[in-house]
């Protein structure tokens, strides 16, 4: 044995780096959590076989997809959901 392989081509993982970018992107205003966690395993598997930095980024937007969506399901739920305006 030569050489050892990922599995995984350099257009497969560029694939899954764009992937996750794109997801990590659109977590940010629609369904965080459930975005912010598929782009954190696609940048964790991109990475893995690359370690380009859109990878990276993919996991980082992923993170803060998810921080962000429980921060916001604890704020609406710790005032009853109201969205009011004044006292």
């Amino acid at each position: 044995m030569a050489g050892h392989s990922t599995g995984l081509s350099r257009r497969e993982s560029s694939g899954l780096s764009t992937a996750s970018l794109v997801c990590g992107i659109v977590g940010l205003f629609f369904a965080g959590i459930i975005l912010g966690t598929i782009a954190l395993v696609l940048g964790a598997v991109a990475y893995r076989s690359t370690r380009n930095g859109m990878a990276k980024a993919g996991m980082v937007l992923g993170a803060v997809d998810i921080v962000l969506a429980i921060v916001v399901m604890a704020t609406l739920s710790s005032d009853g959901g109201g969205w009011g305006i004044g006292g």
